[in-house]
């Protein structure tokens, strides 16, 4: 097979369309694979939306019947970039036109290799209308732009609903404020809304926070205490990095979720509870499940209705109305909010490459009121205006050296920023082990 050029998108993949009636909806071209080598030739597959997940589980939009496919084995996303293929650790990879890719772009007509399945891939003349919410708010959340509508159509959705919620995405694209939201706009919103960070309670206390425990039930436990979800009945638990969740635990919260029952610890009895569940994750669980760090089915029981928060970088235009509302809710002056709001400033924002996402934006914003517009670049933080200075007169070898560990520092302090300083999350975005991390650490502070 002839290689394709990975780069090169499917064009004029996404439209937004006014339906009459006032109703919105973005339009995407349908696209269909069909399988050319394997087990299950001729069968073929036609997207009602604009993704499709391919691999051996039955809850996959296209369910390849081979078993050295793995459960999950990559996803087809359409939008108005084109037509992306992102393989999911699977076990044998995923190839594009003869080339293992971990993520790239669709040509019509490109081949995928699942294992010993090979899929054709083409590109329809016919469209899928994905619903778009009438308003450019949902909640405390914000955004005009077509991906934010059609976000804000699907939590409006869920929360019509009791069923469980599972919100991914980035760090910083308003999963929080989403599950809230959600919480104030269902039938439970009379009821407690009570929060959980999976990611940042020891898995030896959290148990203890999830079921609560009797008196006595363990060392300085000197009285019963209700858990989580016997705190959040009649309202809504919401488990933020639930991706966290230690592997001995996650038995246990399925058996909660299964039979809405909770077991403190050291009780002996089961209790019944009434909350409706929405969890939050920065990972995606059907690569933790291939992985074996998370366990399938209680993937299965959270993803009953998935909703995916899009990155700041894929809808720019809602800027400007996020820049007034953080503006707004940081009390800035007057002149102030002249001089962030001005044309070019508000054009470098839209350029700029937000890793932490909204969370990001509003830092910046805030250090901009402290120290004016002028100071750091947006996307970068301080490191990113830095630059290294080199010293020709220097030894090649010494400067090289010089410029890898300025590198090295400037990388991982702006990590441990995006991610709260939590070492282990850091190491896992960065994709190194968290032992070196913390060496590399020890070593750009002087530590021994």
């Amino acid at each position: 097979m002839a290689p394709t050029d990975s780069r090169e998108p499917a064009g004029g993949a996404t439209e937004t369309c006014i339906e009459p009636r006032g109703l919105s909806r973005l339009s995407v071209r349908r696209f269909g694979l069909t399988v050319v080598e394997g087990p299950a030739v001729g069968v073929t597959w036609q997207s009602t939306t604009d993704r499709c997940s391919i691999g051996s589980h039955s809850s996959n939009h296209c369910i390849v019947d081979d078993p050295t496919v793995s459960r999950f084995h990559c996803e087809i996303v359409v939008d108005d970039t084109g037509a992306r293929v992102r393989d999911l650790n699977s076990r044998n990879g995923t190839v594009l036109d003869g080339v293992s890719v971990l993520e790239a772009y669709l040509r019509a007509g490109s081949l995928l290799r699942v294992g010993k399945t090979v899929l054709r891939f083409e590109l329809g003349l016919e469209v899928n209308r994905l619903p778009l919410a009438d308003e450019p708010r949902f909640g405390s959340l914000t955004g005009a732009s077509p991906p934010m509508r059609a976000t804000f159509a699907m939590l409006a959705r869920a929360a019509e609903s009791s069923a469980t919620v599972l919100l991914e995405g980035e760090t910083g694209t308003g999963k929080s404020q989403a599950a809230r939201s959600i919480h104030r706009k269902s039938g439970r919103a009379d009821g407690p809304f009570v929060v959980v960070d999976c990611g940042a309670i020891h898995g030896n206390l959290l148990e203890s926070e999830l079921f609560g425990h009797e008196k006595g039930a363990f060392t300085g436990a000197s009285e019963r205490r209700l858990g989580a979800f016997e705190e959040a009945a009649g309202g809504t638990l919401f488990l933020d990095e639930v991706g966290e969740l230690p592997l001995d635990l996650q038995p246990k919260l399925l058996r909660a979720l299964e039979a809405r029952e909770v077991k403190r610890v050291g009780a002996n009895t089961h209790r019944p509870v009434d909350v409706r569940l929405v969890a939050a994750t920065n990972r995606d669980l059907r690569t933790e499940v291939n992985l074996g760090r998370f366990r399938a089915d209680l993937y299965f029981r959270l993803a009953v209705v998935t909703i995916r928060m899009p990155p700041l970088r894929q809808r720019p235009e809602d800027i400007p109305a996020l820049v007034d509302e953080i503006l707004a809710s940081l009390h800035a002056s007057p002149e102030q909010v002249e001089q962030l709001r001005a044309p070019a400033f508000q054009a470098g924002l839209r350029h700029a490459v937000w890793a932490g996402n909204v969370r990001e934006l509003r830092n910046y914003l805030e250090r901009c009121i402290v120290l004016g517009p002028g100071e750091p670049e947006p996307g970068g933080g301080e490191a990113a205006g830095e630059g290294f200075l080199v010293d020709p007169t220097a030894p090649y070898a010494a400067e090289r050296v010089r410029a890898l560990a300025d590198f090295e520092r400037r990388y991982f302090e702006a990590l441990l920023r995006l991610h709260d300083g939590k070492v282990a999350r850091a190491a896992d975005a960065a994709g190194i082990d968290r032992t070196y991390l913390y060496r590399l650490l020890r070593r750009h502070r002087g530590e021994p």
